[in-house]
């Protein structure tokens, strides 16, 4: 008996598809928002790659700095308006511009560039996906509402439409979501109400805001929530995305061209005030040193002082806590030869023998002083942003780490405020409402840093600016006898200091040790 041969499959080899040229298809673009799900094709020079990518990273910067100075959804608006019209325009199609098509082009030409730069590694992917998010709903609020629409109608999404049979089975229910979400005196009808009805997980935010209703694992979504919608379903389209882009990124390797100028761009995309630059490190007229650390511990903001407290109590600090303090402690403008200085000092029941061995190559490493070539010519590791320290590497038992607002408990944390004489109940009820709510940057606001070093300063808290002499915070900012325009020259050399900025260890230290120059005898005239 013959056997019948099976029928044979037509296999494609990926190796020779993979290197294929690419199919040109023009890109036409008929809305204002885009989900950036198909790749660009078209041929663009170098310069344009480059410009594009610098431009698109510096609005999401400045969004993610938004974010960190807990800056609400109107302020971060009215902030990024004149940023976006000036890096990454991008009209609606009632505009009587003649750029839209090339305005449209770049922003999707730039997404997919920083998409190539930043999705290397998973906390790169993830900081890349959340400022994107961030674009994104801004610009979906602030789009015409029939382009809005079209472009929601555009995407044919799996959402399913609530039938006004099951409306009325759940009427009361519903009529408490929708008065949570217009308002009980603006509501009119639940005829008039479109509901959508996905699976729970799919709205966490709405969920948590109690403004939807749900039954058998399913939300049902108002109309007026739809941004949740949309802006969850681009989330999870980008990070699947950029998943996809990891793996194709080894195919970049045999490119110079691009290469060198995607390293740059994700080298580049730090958080606000946690960079370090070897040349910036030392500023005339703030010289850090070993021995001054102990009295500009006091001024060090409350994850740091807690670090330089265990350090000082138990002459010792686990890993995490080494790199925590230490590369804070790089940023402030301390070099390699003096940081050697100050960790022997502070690990003083170990033998020279013992601290050669065991800690002085981390030291050295931090710095950049040993290592690959990738860590030498990078100048080591920069210093923890506030973002950093709040998620990753949770303290373990024994370790002194990580952000004290979201990592200890209350009752410690209160010692910790009032060992560094914060006692008044307002700020420290305030912290714990802060904790509570995990706004932890806004806790961190209130621990007002009060420098005793510098003559006159201006300091960012949450209650606004306020001068500071002698190390005294004084009431409404005024010395005792000084009027308030008197005040305001005496101050004005640091003005341009005062803007808002994240509440970043480093940025705080930073920012000091600048006011500090800028207000020394040299530069301060009478």
């Amino acid at each position: 008996m013959n056997r019948i041969e099976n029928k044979r499959r037509n296999v494609v080899d990926h190796r020779q598809k993979q290197y294929a040229d690419p199919v040109y298809k023009e890109t036409q673009y008929l809305h204002r928002l885009n989900f950036y799900a198909n790749p660009p094709t078209a041929d663009i020079t170098l310069e344009q790659f480059e410009q594009w990518a610098i431009d698109r990273l510096r609005v999401l910067a400045e969004i993610e700095a938004c974010s960190f100075r807990n800056k609400s959804p109107a302020e971060t608006a009215l902030h990024m308006k004149p940023i976006l019209e000036k890096y990454l325009p991008l009209e609606n199609n009632a505009s009587s511009s003649t750029q839209i098509a090339a305005q449209r082009q770049k922003d999707h030409y730039s997404h997919f560039i920083l998409r190539l730069a930043f999705a290397s590694t998973k906390e790169l992917r993830q900081r890349f996906a959340r400022v994107e998010t961030m674009l994104f709903r801004l610009r979906f609020n602030a789009d015409d509402t029939r382009e809005r629409q079209a472009f929601v109608e555009s995407l044919n999404l799996d959402w399913e439409a609530v039938p006004d049979e099951e409306k009325r089975e759940y009427t009361s229910e519903l009529m408490a979501t929708v008065a949570a979400s217009y308002g009980k005196k603006t509501y009119l009808s639940l005829d008039d109400e479109t509901f959508y009805r996905v699976d729970w997980m799919r709205v966490p935010d709405l969920v948590e805001q109690r403004k939807v209703l749900l039954r058998g694992g399913k939300a049902y979504v108002p109309a007026k929530e739809l941004q949740s919608l949309v802006v969850t379903e681009f989330t999870e389209r980008l990070e699947k995305a950029l998943e996809l882009t990891a793996r194709a990124l080894p195919r970049l390797d045999e490119d110079d061209r691009l290469t060198p100028i995607l390293d740059h761009l994700s080298k580049n995309f730090v958080a606000p005030d946690a960079g370090y630059s070897s040349g910036s490190g030392a500023v005339e007229g703030a010289e850090i040193t070993a021995r001054n650390i102990e009295n500009l511990s006091q001024h060090f903001p409350m994850c740091m002082t807690v670090l330089h407290r265990t350090l000082r109590r138990d002459s010792h600090l686990k890993h995490y806590g080494r790199l925590q303090l230490g590369l804070f402690l790089k940023g402030m403008g301390l070099n390699l030869e003096e940081s050697l200085t100050f960790w022997r000092q502070s690990f003083n029941k170990v033998t020279d023998d013992t601290f050669n061995k065991e800690y002085r190559y981390n030291v050295r490493h931090m710095y950049g002083d040993v290592g690959g070539d990738a860590n030498r010519r990078g100048g080591g590791y920069s210093p923890y942003s506030c973002q950093k320290i709040l998620t990753e590497h949770a303290p373990g038992p024994g370790e002194a780490h990580g952000c004290p607002y979201r990592h200890m408990n209350m009752d410690n944390l209160a010692v910790q405020l009032q060992a560094s004489s914060i006692t008044d109940p307002a700020v420290l009820r305030g912290v714990k409402e802060d904790k509570e709510k995990q706004k932890f940057h806004l806790a961190c606001n209130r621990y007002v840093v009060t420098p005793p070093l510098f003559p006159h300063i201006c300091v960012r808290t949450f209650r606004g600016l306020r001068p500071v002499s002698g190390g005294q915070m004084v009431a409404r900012g005024l010395e005792p006898g000084e009027t308030e325009s008197s005040a305001v020259r005496r101050v004005s050399v640091s003005a341009r200091l005062c803007q808002p900025y994240m509440p970043c260890p480093t940025g705080s230290l930073r920012t000091l040790r600048r006011v500090r120059f800028l207000l020394s005898p040299q530069a301060v005239k009478p």
